[in-house]
């Protein structure tokens, strides 16, 4: 398998082991609009702080329990500008994370920087993701081609899913070959784990529209009519029909709703007339113009896929029919990358963009929808202004599912903009909050705190007894600890794989491992790891009795 080497490489490949583990501390939460100072047990997660060290804090509760992991890097497009703390121990390195990356223009070495960054947040990802998990990163063509080469060497290029192309973009003034899209990279943790097929779950409510569409147009053939008819079983069945209770039209073609896709979501657009085939009139022009040329919208109309108003006043939408509904994850997907500033800026309830180029929400929400079912964990360790949060509750309100997000930022507009969106979106925006409805729900906000282990390698004790208990279980069994109330000694930990683990350890004093502590063990089994600072047991007895003894801190492994 061909590999990529780059400056640096042999000084980052493990260097997600040299991480400091730092504990998650919790700032507040947020439950359907109140602030709290308790955790909600939502499993929302937003953390400010590195995405390196974040993602380390996150092992001892989710690895390989992430089904989805969506990532939106910098492109190191040499206008960006990106700064991560990695304390990597080579002076070259040290001094390139020093400075801010892109912000002097084309730099030779910054795709080797950008490497660097990369490599290790790429590993702990793929610790975290499941094995039926996928992994889908955004990028351009600045770091495509050195992507896929690490994503295969890290993922193996066994496990590439696919390769969407997202055309997002109009470029009406080429110099060579415009260009109109961006990528985003499928890997799977194992490709054999995923399900035979990706399909929208929407097919069945699909089926039964286009049936119902074909029924009514056989029985009613008077158009009048068949609208009338429709619209009555229409209302009846609405509640019934997510994600289609907008198609409440109806014609010879069959069911359909009407979309503003004619607009243009952005900067100017086209300017010219729209006659109204009734009134013979100019039709009211969307606010920023036509999305498509004059040309384009004639042929639309001659296809009659477009919607006029009962009269001129009103602008015209374009004709979606329900046959049209997209089934499955297309590897290309058109949708205009103006969409994601403007809905930020309607949730901000400002004309200026809160945030430089957001990602779309319409863009996650249909990864997402094709990716997860409705209990999943999805990850965003780049979270930016929050779209994956925005779009986990969208689809959540649509289908009645717990899909949890868990999103990182570092900067510090984390909590002013990223934790602030997502605060709006739960509780609505817009006027008086009831433009756009509110999502509901929950999420609790964190800081990345101190590390567990001191410079010396001691244990941080200002960390808390808890996180340091969950951090030992985690290291001995891999799963996350249950704070379980035990019939045993307040030193238990839990039994898993029939050995029993105790955490012997006081902060004001020296513990020892005696006949003392062995006669308050209460629970059986077949083996006993047990953590004090000293042990007065001869190697005989523990062998006999099936007794493994660590030492604190020398034995804790450091991960």
């Amino acid at each position: 398998m061909p590999t990529l080497h780059w400056i640096g490489k042999e000084k980052v490949i493990n260097h997600h082991l040299d991480v400091p583990f730092k504990v998650l501390e919790h700032s507040y939460g947020f439950d359907n609009g109140t602030l709290t100072s308790t955790e909600t047990q939502s499993g929302n997660k937003i953390i400010h702080g590195d995405n390196l060290e974040a993602l380390k804090a996150l092992l001892p509760e989710y690895e390989g329990q992430i089904k989805c992991i969506y990532i939106d890097p910098p492109y190191n497009t040499g206008k960006d500008e990106w700064k991560y703390n990695d304390r990597v121990d080579h002076p070259r390195i040290k001094s390139w994370f020093d400075k801010i990356v892109g912000k002097e223009g084309e730099d030779l070495s910054r795709h080797d920087k950008w490497l660097c960054m990369i490599y290790p947040r790429l590993v702990l990802l793929h610790k975290l993701l499941k094995d039926e998990g996928v992994l889908l990163v955004s990028i351009d063509n600045n770091e495509l081609y050195s992507l896929k080469i690490v994503l295969d060497e890290i993922f193996g290029p066994f496990n590439l899913v696919g390769n969407i192309i997202w055309k997002n973009a109009t470029d009406n003034n080429p110099t060579q070959i415009a260009n109109e899209h961006e990528y985003i990279l499928c890997y799977s943790k194992k490709k054999t784990e995923l399900a035979p097929e990706w399909k929208s779950p929407n097919l069945d409510v699909k089926e039964k529209l286009l049936n119902i569409g074909k029924e009514f147009v056989e029985r009613y053939s008077d158009p009048e009519e068949l609208q009338i008819e429709y619209t009555k079983w229409f209302r009846e069945n609405k509640q019934f029909l997510w994600p289609f209770e907008d198609y409440k039209f109806i014609d010879s073609g069959g069911v359909y709703t009407g979309s503003r896709s004619v607009h243009n979501p952005g900067k100017e657009g086209y300017r010219y007339d729209v006659i109204h085939p009734i009134t013979k009139k100019p039709c009211k022009q969307p606010l920023m113009g036509y999305r498509f040329p004059e040309s384009t919208l004639n042929e639309l109309i001659d296809r009659k896929r477009i919607i006029f108003g009962e009269d001129e006043s009103k602008i015209i939408e374009l004709k979606l029919y329900a046959f049209d509904y997209r089934a499955k994850l297309s590897s290309v997907i058109e949708l205009d990358g103006r969409k994601g500033a403007n809905t930020i800026k309607d949730v901000f309830e400002t004309t200026n963009t809160p945030f430089k180029n957001p990602k779309t929400t319409e863009l996650i929400e249909e990864i997402l929808s094709f990716t997860t079912s409705k209990d999943d964990v999805v990850l965003d360790s780049f979270s930016g202004s929050g779209t994956t949060a925005h779009a986990v509750l969208n689809l959540n309100k649509q289908d009645g599912g717990n899909r949890r997000f868990i999103c990182i930022e570092m900067e510090d507009y984390a909590e002013t903009i990223t934790a602030e969106r997502v605060k709006r979106v739960i509780n609505g925006y817009g006027e008086d909050k009831k433009e756009v409805e509110g999502t509901g729900g929950s999420f609790d906000f964190y800081e990345l705190g101190q590390s567990l282990f001191d410079e010396d390698g001691n244990l941080n004790e200002s960390v808390g007894l808890t996180k340091i208990r969950n951090y030992v279980w985690y290291t001995e069994t891999k799963t996350p600890l249950k704070e379980e109330r035990q019939e045993d000694n307040a030193h238990f930990l839990g039994k898993h794989n029939d050995t029993s683990y105790y955490f012997y350890y006081e902060s004001e004093a020296i513990t020892t491992l005696d006949h003392s502590f062995l006669a308050s063990i209460k629970t059986k089994a077949e083996q006993y790891v047990i953590y004090a600072d000293n042990c007065l047991l001869t190697k005989e007895f523990m062998v006999k009795h099936h007794l493994i003894f660590k030492k604190i801190p020398r034995d804790i492994t450091r991960f």
